[in-house]
């Protein structure tokens, strides 16, 4: 017990002694808490700007743009008099999207004929075009049903029939979980659980590959503590620091950015402790088969990004490979990301997240046996040498 608890020591101590160490777990930690969120904050896109080629010039076909202009996603600022005016405008990317509405707009809705607007957005930029088409179907859809209400009225329908032979389905949509639709909602939950674990890899890694790294070679007594104690001081080591900046990323911050929240602060701590040990055994192996910060800095910096694709949130599990999720759950963040968001945004209970739970666990004793087995060889081989020195 008194060697793990040297180890603990040794180990906190060193997060705050190294200069790599303390500007990854604790500096880096303030500033991605700050600054991370702020391109999200505003949520959803609003006023984007397209322009209407009008080739009817009716009462109906202003009416139609003045109600496309009056939605909170789209904004009309500029009226063209041809498409060819309208496409440069594009190609200047001062506008997204082009409204054309057809000449005979009016003439043809008012004798119930189809006459069909063209809409022409920017889909290279997905939300982009998400907010237009959604903008713009919906004032088609009502402005239409108006026309057929009005017209149906003006041949002797019952009013009632009118409008419901106009508009037999209406749909009212309720976003579950994300009541304003935005991206930030989306994006920032599953986010903070990628910045924590690629933060706390990177500093275990360089804690690896330091100087320090190996308490056996500080002991000062003649029995150094053994690979499981070395382990297990370890990890209690990096579960007390995370227990101040994890509850900040997951609990604190979704609070102060105003994220919704239906789950309880308890089942996330518990979530969190294989989460934390899982990351930080990976830690430890990489740590052990780079034995350099620079590689352990270069090589965990590259597989950020493909992380966060395999997780699950920038493209759909459904879509992924098989054997490429599979190969991802061993990756932390991969089950991380659902528990803690159906246990924090969705409210669910801790045993609705037993898989990912238990994946977890899974990892961390995966992760953490091979770093036993390692440390244990290490001591092997050099009490082996010790004895041959000696001899």
């Amino acid at each position: 017990m008194s060697g793990l608890l040297a180890v603990f020591r040794g180990e906190f101590r060193r997060m705050f002694a190294l200069r790599p160490v303390f500007s990854v777990l604790i500096i880096g930690s303030a500033f991605y808490a700050v600054f991370y969120p702020q391109p999200y904050l505003n949520e959803a896109l609003h006023n984007v700007p397209i322009a209407i080629v009008d080739g009817d010039g009716t009462a109906i076909s202003r009416e139609l743009a003045r109600r496309v202009d009056a939605t909170s996603d789209i904004a009309v600022t500029m009226v063209l008099p041809d498409l060819v005016s309208a496409e440069r405008e594009v190609y200047a990317r001062k506008i997204s999207g082009i409204l054309m509405i057809p000449k005979n707009f009016e003439r043809d809705l008012l004798h119930g004929r189809a006459s069909p607007i063209a809409l022409y957005a920017d889909a290279s930029y997905f939300l982009v075009y998400q907010r237009v088409f959604g903008s713009v179907v919906a004032v088609a859809r009502t402005v239409g049903a108006e026309i057929e209400t009005t017209r149906l009225i003006g041949i002797g329908v019952w009013p009632v029939l009118a409008g419901a032979a106009s508009d037999p389905m209406q749909l009212t949509a309720v976003p579950l979980f994300n009541p304003q639709g935005g991206y930030a909602t989306y994006v920032l939950p599953g986010a903070f659980v990628l910045l924590l674990q690629q933060i706390l890899l990177v500093g275990v890694g360089l804690l690896g590959t330091l100087p320090g790294a190996d308490p056996a070679e500080n002991a000062t007594d003649n029995s150094p503590p053994g690979p499981l104690a070395i382990l297990a001081g370890k990890m209690l080591a990096y579960l007390l620091l995370e227990a101040i900046i994890l509850p900040l990323y997951l609990i604190a911050l979704p609070y102060f950015y105003g994220l919704p929240r239906l789950g309880g602060v308890i089942p996330v701590l518990i979530f969190a402790v294989p989460f934390v040990l899982s990351v930080s055994g990976l830690g430890l192996v990489v740590a052990a088969i780079f034995k350099s910060p620079l590689p352990v800095q270069l090589v965990l910096a590259t597989i950020g990004l493909p992380f966060f694709f395999l997780a699950g949130f920038a493209w759909p599990v459904e879509v992924i490979p098989n054997a490429v999720h599979v190969a991802s759950l061993l990756v932390p963040s991969t089950s991380a990301i659902d528990g803690f968001t159906r246990l924090a945004q969705l409210g669910a209970p801790l045993a609705d997240v037993r898989n990912e739970f238990l994946t977890l666990w899974g990892l961390a004793i995966f992760y953490g046996g091979i770093v036993w087995i390692l440390e244990f060889r290490k001591r092997r081989r050099d009490g082996r040498n010790e004895r041959i020195v000696m001899a």
